[in-house]
Parts: C-alpha cells; sequence; structure tokens
C-alpha cells in the first residue's frame, strides 16, 4: 500500500486546521477527507479537553462533477476534454459544438433525452434562468427541439461567464510585480496565522516547544 494513502489525509488534514477553517469549497468526492478531517479534530478537542480547532464543513456545488465535453468522463485538463477558465471564444465555440448530447436524437421532432446530455447538465449548472431551461427541457423530451438551440444557449452563457475572467487573466499576467506581491504577501499572513494555531495546539495538549 502506497503511503500516500496513509499520510495525504493527514496532509490535508493539516491544510485545513492549521487556518481553522469552517468552510472547505471541494468536490462531491472530496467530502469524505473532509470528515476524516472532522474526525481528527474531535479526537484533538476530546484530548485537550476544550475546542481547540473547529470542526469543517464540506462546501460543494450543486453541479457536482462536471463531465468532460466528450460525455465519457469528468472534466479533465490532462483528458483534453475540458473548457479552460481562459478559453478564448473560439474555443469555447468548438468546445460547446463539440459537446455529447443524445445519440438517438437524430432529428429535431425526435423527443430526446435530458439525462447525461453534456449540454444540460453544463445548463444545469450555469443557466441563471432555471425556469425557462425547465421549458426547454420539456421541448427537448416531447420533441420539438434541436440541439443546436441548447448548444447555441450554452455557448453564450460560457462566453458571457468566461470573458471577464479571459480579460482579468490576461492583465494580471502582465503585471509579474503585483503577482510576486501578492503571493508575498499571503505567504506571510498564513505564517502568522499557522504559527498562532500550533502555539494554541501545544498549550491546550501540554506539549513541549523546542
Amino acid at each position: 500500500m502506497p503511503a500516500g494513502f496513509l499520510c495525504y489525509p493527514a496532509a490535508q488534514a493539516a491544510d485545513i486546521t492549521a487556518f481553522k477553517a469552517t468552510a472547505v469549497p471541494v468536490g462531491e468526492h472530496q467530502a469524505p477527507l473532509i470528515e476524516q478531517t472532522n474526525e481528527i479534530v474531535r479526537r484533538i478537542n476530546t484530548t485537550a479537553g476544550s475546542t481547540v480547532l473547529p470542526e469543517a464543513q464540506a462546501i460543494i456545488p450543486k453541479a457536482g462533477r462536471l463531465p468532460g465535453i466528450d460525455g465519457k468522463a469528468k472534466m479533465s485538463k490532462s483528458g483534453g476534454d475540458a473548457i479552460p477558465l481562459s478559453a478564448s471564444p473560439e474555443e469555447i465555440s468548438t468546445a460547446v459544438k463539440s459537446m455529447f448530447t443524445d445519440p438517438n436524437h437524430l432529428r429535431v421532432e425526435d423527443p430526446g433525452c435530458v439525462e447525461r446530455n453534456v449540454v444540460f447538465t453544463y445548463l444545469d449548472a450555469f443557466d441563471p434562468d432555471q425556469n425557462e431551461l425547465a421549458e426547454l427541457k420539456r421541448q427537448y423530451q416531447c420533441g420539438g427541439l434541436g440541439d443546436g438551440k441548447i448548444k447555441a444557449r450554452l455557448e453564450a452563457i460560457l462566453q458571457d461567464l468566461l470573458a471577464p475572467i479571459r480579460v482579468r487573466t490576461r492583465q494580471l499576467s502582465e503585471d509579474r510585480g503585483y503577482i510576486r506581491e501578492v503571493v508575498k504577501d499571503g505567504t506571510e499572513r498564513a505564517r502568522e496565522r499557522t504559527e498562532a494555531t500550533k502555539r494554541d495546539m501545544v498549550s491546550a495538549l501540554g506539549l513541549f516547544q523546542l
């Protein structure tokens, strides 16, 4: 058994508890690691006889795990089936047009399936008008709504969503000095916070510190 299976959960718990985090944004598959962290926290608090560390809550996006544009697995940069946050308008358009839908929905009038339909999965996650989306799903399932229309809707939403991220990313990449200052400041603040947590732990558990 690789040592990582034993070390990784403890290392992740240290990352969370060092900052006394109470909320941690994670994917659905990482929720058990948050609970394992809380088990460690409860054991430490019981040993100390006081609440030294707070328990953390897993914040899981409602969309859960987004599939790749080919619908075969979760979105992965290494798998080549992802849409980068810095994707160009052309890259977004190409990705959406190639998205997996319902292979049996061959004609507009054919009833379509929204389950495991990648386009609808992304619309569930990003479409701001869920009421209108529900009506589009109904039309798609009954027949009379083509894949081109729902893909066009998704592309427009993603273009609006990613455009400001792409612009800001480009601006930041051109100001390396600012990036270095942010990293330096964040590192100093993190060191102060984690040192304070360590002092609390040493005091509460009666540890000897060299």
